[in-house]
């Protein structure tokens, strides 16, 4: 559905083209203190400032309208909202039955019987990120000193991807990447055996995220050529810590201690200038579809502050989840 959570529990709403989107998050410890400076940092790398990004831009300031007082969480559920003013809505009324290739726009006309909001791809739009990336900002208070990084590694199959995004959108068409992520300053014993593995969790997470198509944990894949002599990762003192880290800091589904390590691949942007041959359903043919609105050459540019921010979500969830047993 969408929440997601077991302690600290995110429900996030709203539509690219509502009036608003927002996250409730219940289970949140009182006393956090919380100030309104503390989301511009990881909201603003949200925003599509860079070269290859969406010419939608929104202010994204948090409403914060329960949950704080003071300038500290109570203890009730702490709601966000904040206001879509940038709606170009009419750039999707050709889409009503001519579903886009690679979107959700179709499997969700069925789901919901045609009821769905199909503006900017409803309640399906990367738009819903913007509240967990607020919700992810609580998360990392509740985490320190554990730090969680996410930066892009490669575009296009590219490390050097400038040229590849300024190709693709020369063409009127968009390319995927690959984002890694590392926790640091890691604890041992998050996690538990089986389905709520730590990587489980965390797969759960990621797989939120519009265009993640793949994760791996660790040297991942690679591991299916390796030895087991060269894939055990030998501990080297009594905390846990380990020569190498192959297995991503990640043991039996519960954390080793050592840093936490995993890489996604976010697919190409669905929405793209150039015209595809698809099937409409209104007609009953294959005809050919333009794209309109603003969207993004290069979606993984804007992924790893939301990557950060679920990351730190189901450690601070793992955190509280630990705490309540250890009382």
């Amino acid at each position: 559905m969408n929440s997601f959570g077991r302690l600290f529990r995110i429900n996030i709403f709203g539509e690219s083209h509502g009036g608003y989107v927002g996250v409730c998050i219940d289970g949140l410890p009182p006393g956090i203190l919380l100030k309104a400076n503390d989301f511009e940092a990881d909201l603003e790398r949200r925003k599509p400032l860079q070269k290859g990004t969406t010419q939608r831009i929104e202010s994204d300031v948090p409403i914060i309208i329960s949950g704080l007082y003071n300038e500290y969480t109570t203890g009730a559920p702490l709601t966000i909202i904040f206001e879509n003013n940038n709606r170009k809505s009419n750039d999707y009324d050709n889409i009503a039955k001519h579903f886009r290739p690679g979107h959700a726009d179709f499997s969700a006309y069925i789901k919901y019987k045609g009821f769905n909001d199909n503006r900017g791809g409803g309640h399906f739009s990367g738009r819903l990120t913007l509240p967990i990336v607020a919700a992810g900002v609580i998360a990392k208070k509740i985490i320190s000193p554990i730090i969680v990084e996410a930066k892009i590694v490669e575009i296009g199959g590219k490390k050097d991807f400038e040229s590849v995004i300024e190709e693709a959108s020369i063409k009127g068409d968009s390319v995927g990447g690959i984002i890694e992520c590392k926790a640091t300053n890691m604890i041992a014993g998050l996690g538990e055996p089986f389905f709520d593995s730590l990587e489980s969790l965390l797969s759960h997470a990621m797989f939120s995220i519009p265009a993640v198509k793949g994760i791996e944990f660790g040297t991942g894949f690679k591991l299916a050529s390796m030895f087991g002599s060269d894939a055990n990762d030998c501990f080297t003192n009594e905390e846990g810590k380990t020569l190498t880290n192959h297995h991503g800091g990640i043991l039996g589904g519960i954390s080793s201690g050592n840093d936490i390590l995993f890489r996604l691949a976010i697919k190409p942007t669905s929405s793209i200038a150039k015209q595809q041959n698809t099937f409409n359903w209104e007609t009953k043919t294959v005809e050919l579809l333009e794209i309109k609105g603003r969207h993004d050459t290069c979606i993984a540019l804007r992924i790893p502050v939301i990557v950060e921010a679920l990351t730190a979500i189901v450690l601070a969830d793992c955190i509280l989840v630990n705490n309540a047993f250890s009382k």
